[in-house]
């Protein structure tokens, strides 16, 4: 059974999460500020935490960056701070994916299920060299895109990009990363590198590029590579 840490002040945030995912088959443990998140992570082994930024003692973020000292567990946060600032500072300290409230109740749950599959891979070692959409094929170990049959010729940088959103599948990632990772420090602040990039990668990958189906921009936040 999956375990589901919950972590939220607010107790009918944390009932309508009990009732939700105890219905679908999760186990749920649950803790009310951050001293109790980290205890309940050392002590309950979840599978999945999911996270609110406004703690009573500690701010979720610096909870985020306690947890990744020791460990991997995906990280969910579930915030009504909107601000990109918030979210950026919550996907740098390690967290996995970032949902705004008010949320709904199926797409939290979809974000749940993909990063319960993404623990798994990592606790398992295990990375596929070869993912598969319905339009193009990556080839990880071979650096190498092909689409319809052809090889599709990628630059460098847009080869990195690429990679990199690939590696970490499902995973929301913050601008601020993508361009410490494939252009290095010192741009950080360059996120219009970003979309003209992400816009050429869809020009080739994309079956509709205005309307993209696999690489996906999360605004203020960051991008995300959907199978």
């Amino acid at each position: 059974m999956t375990t589901v840490l919950v972590v939220d002040d607010e107790p009918q945030i944390v009932r309508a999460l009990r009732i939700n995912l105890t219905a679908r088959g999760y186990h749920v443990l649950a803790a009310a500020d951050g001293t109790g998140a980290l205890r309940a992570a050392a002590d309950g082994k979840p599978d999945v935490i999911v996270l609110d930024l406004g703690l009573p003692d500690l701010d979720g973020t610096a909870v985020i960056e306690q947890l990744r000292r020791w460990t991997s567990i995906p990280i969910i946060v579930l915030s009504a701070r909107t601000d990109a600032a918030d979210k950026v500072r919550a996907l740098d300290a390690g967290a996995d994916d970032y949902v705004t409230k008010p949320f709904g109740m199926d797409e939290l749950l979809a974000r749940l299920r993909a990063a319960v599959r993404r623990g798994i891979q990592s606790l398992s070692g295990s990375e596929d060299s070869v993912i598969e959409t319905d339009t193009f094929t990556i080839d990880l170990l071979a650096k190498k895109v092909h689409r319809d049959g052809a090889e599709v010729h990628l630059t460098p940088t847009e080869w990195g990009l690429l990679e990199m959103l690939a590696r970490n599948r499902g995973k929301l990632i913050a601008q601020k990363h993508l361009l410490q990772e494939v252009w290095g420090t010192g741009y950080e602040a360059n996120t219009h590198y970003l979309r003209v990039y992400l816009a050429q990668l869809r020009r080739k990958l994309e079956p509709e590029p205005s309307h993209p189906r696999y690489l996906i921009t999360e605004p203020g936040m960051g991008y995300r590579f959907e199978l």
